[in-house]
């Protein structure tokens, strides 16, 4: 092995660590120029455009590092893991068959493996997996993974009582003692628990930050150049219509997307996608086709001329040529969903190059979001999910731009709210139905039989029916939500929701 494929090796593996994934990429990049055909490179950067989420990109590697060396244990595993993020979890099955029989007992296969049977519902297979890993650990992360399979079997006083007995919880755990506490009402306590627990997750992940500044200045300059007067003079591309079309389910995360998705996959006309980061990528891809001294979004501009108006063209397809990488566009399906939190961001691209697109907005009370987005470990949006007040920050600032794309915007969108979703799903499955000018089909209303694992921190949730558990659930935690709601009243009006009284 060269020097410089070393040095290039040893500087991404540092990078990764530190959780520092541009820094990962670019000498994990580095190394592949050194030698294209090294094993351990290809295993690197599948691992490292896994983290990033760009999940397609690194399946590929990941198995081109098993065409070019002997089968690794750990790297099947981290393919199995891939395939599981992708929605594809038949197929991850085999791979960790495949890890346990090169490695026995190994405890990451093992408690991984034993995951995946927890995610697909068979927890009979899960325990005994979780019990051969105990057998040969015992590793706080084992007694971790079996308070989540005592939780899903709705064992939740003998779930806390294994966290309440644990040393030294670390920040994941903590948020999951905290959501037993809210569970069982014990809402203080609960409160208390997610703020220490994003508190260590943010230490653990090297002290980040919420990057405010970067937050208000993309607002600032998105608000500026997307006017109605700039969007008349950009061309639209036309649509495609030999192959399947996105529904953009947009909205916060912990609103209820995950949810509409999972009602739509068992709709035999519709794909589900999950969380792609293709829209996102857009900005960069426009960056490289329309070249100009000024940076997205004022380089759009470019398209204005009649030489770069195909520009757009090239928006659409980009995004479809990577939803076939990912197996969306399959023969029969009329639509894929893409569900990633805050893609609202980019709703005028969306417009461009997809100009009939199908928009499903969904609505959940703003404090329930808040309250959800602090209990849960979360990486979108700036990192502003380790503080409730970051929290409040970031998502009044999307309200305010998406409210501003509105007025300027003319884009046909269906709104879904959360809290009418699940006090009468019929009727609003029905509407949701009409808007995609599709057929009713009765699966839609039995989601939660589909055996089908949504790659989200929901996933557990939309394999329950319908209930209204956790609407209104920030009325425990007014007390603490007190010091942010002049921020957030202006929102919860917008949206038609009543501001909580002041208790003080």
């Amino acid at each position: 092995m060269s020097d410089a494929l070393n040095s290039s090796l040893q500087r991404a593996r540092e990078a990764l660590a530190c959780r520092d994934l541009p820094g990962a990429y670019l000498a994990a990049q580095s190394a592949l120029r050194a030698n294209p055909r090294d094993a351990q490179t290809h295993a690197l950067l599948g691992v490292v455009l896994s983290e990033l989420n760009d999940l397609s990109s690194g399946e590929w590697h990941l198995r081109r590092a098993l065409e070019l060396d002997t089968a690794h244990a750990a790297w099947l595993t981290n393919l199995a893991i891939n395939l599981i993020r992708q929605g594809r979890a038949e197929e991850a099955g085999p791979c960790f068959e495949r890890a346990d029989a090169l490695a026995p007992g190994n405890l990451q296969v093992l408690a991984q493996w034993s995951k995946l049977h927890e995610m697909q519902g068979d927890l009979r297979r899960a325990h005994e997996l979780l019990d051969r890993a105990a057998a040969v650990s015992s590793a706080r992360d084992v007694e971790l993974l079996r308070v989540s399979y005592l939780i899903r079997d709705g064992e939740h006083q003998q779930a806390l009582s294994l966290l309440e007995r644990a040393p030294d919880l670390n920040g994941s755990a903590q948020l999951e003692r905290g959501r037993l506490y809210d569970r069982l009402g014990r809402h203080g306590e609960a409160w208390h628990d997610w703020i220490e627990g994003k508190s260590k997750l943010a230490r653990q992940a090297g002290s980040i930050e919420y990057q405010a500044q970067l937050v208000q200045t993309f607002v600032a300059r998105m608000k500026q150049f997307f006017v109605r007067a700039n969007l008349e003079l950009l061309p639209r591309a036309t649509v495609r219509w030999d192959t399947a079309q996105p529904v953009f389910i947009i909205g916060l995360p912990r609103s209820g997307t995950t949810l509409v998705e999972q009602v739509l996959a068992c709709h035999s006309a519709v794909q589900a996608g999950g969380e792609l980061t293709f829209v996102g990528e857009w900005s960069q891809f426009l960056q490289r086709i329309c070249p100009d001294a000024a940076p997205f979004p004022e380089n759009l501009a470019r398209m204005w001329s009649a030489d770069y108006r195909h520009a757009v063209t090239l928006l659409r397809d980009y995004y479809l040529s990577r939803a076939e990488s990912r197996g969306l566009l399959r023969p029969g399906a009329v639509f894929f969903t893409d569900k990633m939190p805050f893609n609202e961001m980019w709703l005028p691209l969306m417009c461009l190059a997809f100009p009939n697109a199908r928009i499903v907005r969904v609505v959940r009370h703003p404090l329930d979001v808040c309250v959800s987005m602090l209990s849960h470990e979360l990486t979108h949006g700036f990192n502003c999910g380790y503080r409730i007040e970051t929290i409040a920050q970031h998502l009044c600032a999307m309200f305010d731009l998406a409210q501003h794309y509105r007025r300027e915007l003319d884009c046909e969108e269906f709104t879904l709210r959360y809290e009418d979703l699940v006090r009468q799903p019929e009727q609003q499955v029905r509407q949701l139905l009409q808007y995609l000018e599709l057929p009713f089909e009765p699966a839609c209303l039995s989601f939660h039989e589909k055996r089908r694992y949504a790659a989200t921190p929901s996933y557990a949730q939309v394999t329950e029916a319908l209930h209204e558990r956790s609407v209104f659930r920030h009325r425990h935690y007014l007390e603490q939500l007190a010091p942010y709601m002049a921020q957030l009243t202006p929102w919860l009006t917008a949206l038609g929701y009543a501001p909580e009284p002041d208790n003080s």
